[in-house]
């Protein structure tokens, strides 16, 4: 991916996680110094609406639950 970054086959790429976490330093995507790639630190899901869907869905599932209704099930 670095070398198709360099080379420009690719324009651009947007990760959420690499091969290793935490990376190693010697990462050759951490060491590019283009401006096309991004690298969020593996949270993306702690969001502040993440956390509230998550937060709304437990309400929703453990309402189900108490009303013995069936709720998120696949059979």
């Amino acid at each position: 991916l670095a070398n198709a970054l360099l080379k420009g086959s690719i324009a651009g790429a947007g990760l959420d996680v690499l091969s290793t976490e935490p990376p190693d330093k010697n990462n050759p995507l951490l060491n590019l110094k283009n401006n096309n790639i991004i690298i969020t630190p593996h949270v993306g899901w702690a969001s502040q609406q993440a956390r509230q869907a998550l937060l709304n869905e437990l309400a929703e599932n453990l309402t189900a639950f108490k009303h013995n209704n069936l709720r998120n099930r696949i059979v």
